[in-house]
C-alpha cells in the first residue's frame, strides 16, 4: 500500500463522529471492579501534574481521598478552599494523560477544570517563578489532533478568559497572560526549537495545555490552564526548578482561589 500524503495523525479522524470507547463506560466497569462509590466528584477540579499541591494538602491533613473516583490510574482527593469543595489529581503529566482524566472528570460531575503545570521559560527577561494564564497553546503534541482539525493553536475558552481578566491583580506574585508551547517530548527541546518558539512569542513550554484546550473546544467544556514558570530547562546548575514556599503549593492555591472566585457564574450553562 502506498504511503498516505498526510501522516496518520492527520487522517481518518472524522471529528463529528462519536467515539465508540466512552469514559462513562470505562468508569462503569472500573466502579464495578473496584467497588467504588456512585457519587459525583466535586464540580471544581484541579490537575496538579507535579503533585506538589496534593502532597502539601495531604501532609497538612487538608485533603481526603474520594471513594467515588472510579479511575484505574489515579486517586482523587478533595479539599476545602474558602468554602468551595475542590477535587485534585496529582501527577497527571502530559497531554494524553491530562485529557484522559479530563474526559473522566467531566463524566463524573466536574463542571470546571483547572490545570496548574510547571513550565520552562522561553521568553527572555521574566522574573521566575511566575505564573501564566494561558490564552493559547501551540499544538506541538498529538492529542489535540484527535479533537480538532489541524491548526497552529488551541485557544482558551473566551468566556472564561473574560471572567478572569483582572482576577489576579491583588495577588502577591505576578500572573501574566499569554501563549505557551505544548510539547510531548521535553527532552527534544533543542536550541533551534526554543529559538523558533521564542520568535513566535511563546512565554513558556509545558506539556498539557494545547490538548486540554482542544478537548474543551471540541466537547464544550470549561477548562482553564496555568503555567508555573519555574525553570530554564535545567541549564542553570543549582538554582533551577525552584517554586518557592512549599514547592509552590501555597502560591498555587492562592492562584486557584482567585480563579474560582472570578470564574463564578453558572459554569454548567455558560462554559465560555
Amino acid at each position: 500500500m502506498p504511503e498516505q500524503e498526510n501522516p496518520p495523525i492527520l487522517t481518518d479522524k472524522h471529528y463529528q463522529e462519536p467515539s465508540v470507547f466512552r469514559p462513562e463506560n470505562l468508569l462503569r466497569e472500573a466502579r464495578r471492579q473496584k467497588a467504588a462509590g456512585c457519587g459525583n466528584v466535586p464540580e471544581l477540579c484541579l490537575l496538579d501534574p507535579d503533585g506538589d499541591i496534593v502532597r502539601w494538602l495531604r501532609v497538612n491533613d487538608r485533603a481526603s481521598r474520594s471513594p467515588d473516583w472510579a479511575c484505574y490510574h489515579t486517586e482523587l482527593y478533595t479539599f476545602d478552599l474558602h468554602g468551595r469543595r475542590v477535587g485534585i489529581i496529582g501527577n497527571a503529566v502530559g497531554a494524553s494523560f491530562a485529557v484522559l482524566l479530563a474526559e473522566q472528570l467531566f463524566a463524573s460531575g466536574c463542571t470546571l477544570l483547572v490545570s496548574i503545570t510547571s513550565a520552562g521559560q522561553i521568553a527572555p527577561g521574566l522574573v521566575t517563578p511566575c505564573f501564566v494564564l494561558i490564552d493559547k497553546a501551540l499544538r506541538d503534541e498529538g492529542t489535540s489532533y484527535h479533537y480538532l482539525p489541524a491548526g497552529d493553536y488551541a485557544m482558551a475558552p473566551a468566556g472564561l478568559l473574560d471572567r478572569l481578566d483582572g482576577a489576579f491583580d491583588k495577588l502577591a506574585f505576578p500572573v501574566l497572560t499569554g501563549p505557551v508551547w505544548t510539547t510531548d517530548a521535553p527532552y527534544r527541546e533543542t536550541e533551534a526549537a526554543i529559538a523558533a518558539n521564542r520568535a513566535r512569542g511563546m512565554l513558556a513550554v509545558e506539556m498539557e495545555a494545547a490538548a486540554l484546550y482542544a478537548f474543551a473546544a471540541a466537547c464544550n467544556r470549561s477548562v482553564i490552564c496555568f503555567a508555573h514558570i519555574t525553570n530554564a530547562m535545567a541549564r542553570h546548575d543549582g538554582d533551577d526548578f525552584e517554586k518557592g514556599e512549599a514547592d509552590g503549593a501555597v502560591a498555587s492555591l492562592a492562584l486557584l482561589d482567585a480563579a474560582l472566585a472570578a470564574a463564578g457564574g453558572d459554569i454548567k450553562r455558560n462554559p465560555g
